[in-house]
């Protein structure tokens, strides 16, 4: 029932910028944490940043300054500003969201397919 569709990823070089974007579709009734996560060539997903219902955001340490994670609930869309891009950000992108669908008392985590970023010269 639900999808979370992810958009905005590409090639950039090093010091440049995008915006990824993660709709999330279906039976929603409510959305608790949304975040982003990364996967590096070789190496295991870790987080990003994730953003709380209320706003509160977190940021891996490799990316505080240089990224900024949004949402728009009235869209149901997370977003992730990303500035002054490194080769070491080239990875792939997932979305997730913690929520519940329409008659469901409890929430759980999806995840997007995934979006290639990558940073080179």
């Amino acid at each position: 029932q639900v999808q979370l569709v992810e958009s905005g990823g590409g090639l950039v070089q090093p010091g440049g910028s995008l915006r990824l974007s993660c709709v999330a579709l279906g039976n929603i009734f409510s959305i608790n944490a949304m975040g982003w996560y990364r996967q590096p060539p070789g190496k295991q997903r870790e987080l990003v940043a994730h953003i709380t219902s209320g706003g509160r955001t977190t940021y891996a340490d490799s990316v505080k300054g240089r990224f900024t994670i949004s949402r728009d609930n009235a869209k149901n869309t997370v977003y992730l500003r990303m500035n002054s891009l490194k080769p070491e950000d080239t990875a792939v992108y997932y979305c997730n969201a913690d929520l519940a669908t329409v008659g469901r008392t409890y929430t759980y985590n999806y995840w997007g397919q995934g979006t290639q970023v990558t940073v080179s010269s």
